[in-house]
């Protein structure tokens, strides 16, 4: 579509002195854009429901959008109405139209409130536009009934009268708990300490470093020892196929070596037998999970 959607202010200014349309007017521009792609006849007929869209855009500020920006959106999802409507079924623009703005209204609230996805799904953009609303309502029944909830059920009645789960109302809570914030911010208090500082490192810490470096070094040796036990073809064998990533296939040994396949395998079997056995009576039951592996 190359029509074009007023900016900002624009929008509301234009939508107040947009001309009203009958139904007969409506369907005829309604065909001349489907049947003949005339920008004409769609320009004129977005703009005559630009009034729809910035009525719609302006109950979505108290989730901190700017109306510009939502009144943007709305504009968006008129076009995408206007592009999917279809006039030979006997509805208004108007009400067909009132969906598509809704939808992309709320995409975009949804996309803009946090840097972590809030939802998707259907049930969770339904939580998150009423979860306050229901909430409000629970609250209200029960103090009209002299019955003071807790919070969990609160969020259990709020689960039982959205149709969803209890898990997905504690994590739809939290998320409109508040907004994000930097984790470079510096906390109350605490002078010169960003809150980043207090998150815990999930890398391996400085012990288990030298802890795995002492095992490796120690898994090495012994299996340079085990090695020792091995004809030369033996080791051959076991460093192509266990030591070397990728590992060498059965018949590539096999030709290199003038051997069967089968025959690699018989010298592979042993050869492992024979460092299992070398390991266990130089190492001991230290040596179980690394014979183990072999």
């Amino acid at each position: 579509m190359a029509t074009s959607i007023p900016e900002g202010a624009g929008i509301g200014r234009a939508a107040m002195s947009a001309e009203l349309l009958d139904a007969e007017t409506e369907q005829e521009l309604a065909r001349r854009w489907r049947d003949k792609r005339d920008e004409r006849a769609l320009h004129r007929l977005v703009t005559a429901y630009m009034r729809l869209a910035v009525s719609m855009a302006a109950k979505y500020r108290r989730y901190g959008a700017s109306l510009n920006d939502l009144t943007q959106e709305a504009a968006v999802g008129l076009m995408k109405a206007a592009e999917k409507f279809d006039p030979d079924r006997g509805v208004r623009f108007s009400t067909y139209a009132a969906w598509w703005v809704k939808a992309s209204i709320q995409d975009y609230v949804m996309r803009n409130w946090s840097l972590v996805r809030t939802g998707s799904t259907s049930a969770q953009k339904s939580l998150f536009f009423n979860m306050r609303r229901v909430r409000a309502q629970v609250e209200r029944e029960a103090w009209q009934g002299d019955e003071p909830l807790a919070g969990d059920q609160i969020r259990e009645r709020i689960a039982q009268d959205l149709g969803l789960s209890l898990r997905d109302v504690e994590m739809m809570e939290g998320r409109l708990a508040g907004s994000d914030f930097s984790l470079n911010a510096l906390q109350s208090g605490e002078e010169g300490r960003e809150w980043v500082e207090t998150l815990e490192d999930e890398g391996p810490q400085a012990d288990e470093i030298v802890g795995r470096r002492r095992d490796l070094a120690a898994a090495r040796a012994w299996i340079r020892d085990a090695m020792g036990a091995l004809t030369e073809r033996e080791q051959l064998i076991i460093a192509a196929r266990k030591l070397r990533d990728p590992a060498r296939t059965l018949e590539s040994l096999g030709a290199e070596l003038n051997l069967s396949k089968e025959r690699v395998r018989q010298l592979e079997a042993q050869a492992l037998r024979k460092m299992r056995q070398r390991m266990e009576e130089s190492v001991g039951p230290e040596a179980r999970e690394l014979v183990a592996a072999l």
